[in-house]
């Protein structure tokens, strides 16, 4: 375990498809989605703003949440959409 990263699991809605990714836990969460958009899934329209849902509770998170202060954990299940 990575005190500066968690380790979760990512649905792409588009894709169809789940990953598992280290987020850094000192970054928004409107950064990492747009850095997912932009770098790992370059096929997602890139003018799309995605946002991140926590799959077990339906948290719609933020754009200026930073992930250490919300319930994003090691194991959490997110889909992006």
């Amino acid at each position: 375990m990575y005190d500066n990263k968690v380790l979760i699991n990512l649905y792409v809605l588009s894709l169809g498809k789940n990953y598992e990714l280290f987020l850094p836990v000192n970054e928004k969460v409107g950064s990492v989605s747009k850095l997912l958009n932009t770098t790992l899934f370059n096929s997602i329209n890139p003018d799309k703003n995605y946002i991140l849902v926590n799959i077990d509770n339906g948290l719609v998170y933020k754009n200026n949440d930073i992930i250490r202060n919300t319930d994003i954990r090691n194991g959490t299940r997110l889909i992006l959409v």
